[in-house]
């Protein structure tokens, strides 16, 4: 398993919005342009990268989904504290 990995989030606050969003990047649509529309993070101005991390920067959920991932893969929707969220895997 990697030690650290780079991610885009895409977060929303209900499962519904993140299976909408879901579909949508399904269909084609630029994660970046997504991310920027609806995003409910500060990340979302940058199209949702949230930089490199390390395993214990973030919550458990989010970092199990995260490190899961395959470089270029996108996750379904990840229930945090926080809402929901579309993970990808930049590196």
């Amino acid at each position: 398993m990697p030690d650290k990995v780079h991610c885009c989030h895409i977060l929303v606050k209900t499962q519904t919005e993140a299976t909408n969003v879901k579909a949508r990047l399904d269909k084609g649509e630029k994660f970046g342009a997504v991310a920027q529309q609806v995003s409910l993070c500060p990340s979302g101005k940058k199209g949702g990268d949230l930089g490199t991390f390390t395993r214990g920067k973030m919550v458990k959920e989010f970092e199990k989904a995260a490190f899961e991932l395959e470089k270029g893969q996108t996750s379904v929707p990840v229930k945090t504290q926080f809402g929901y969220h579309i993970i990808k895997r930049i590196e």
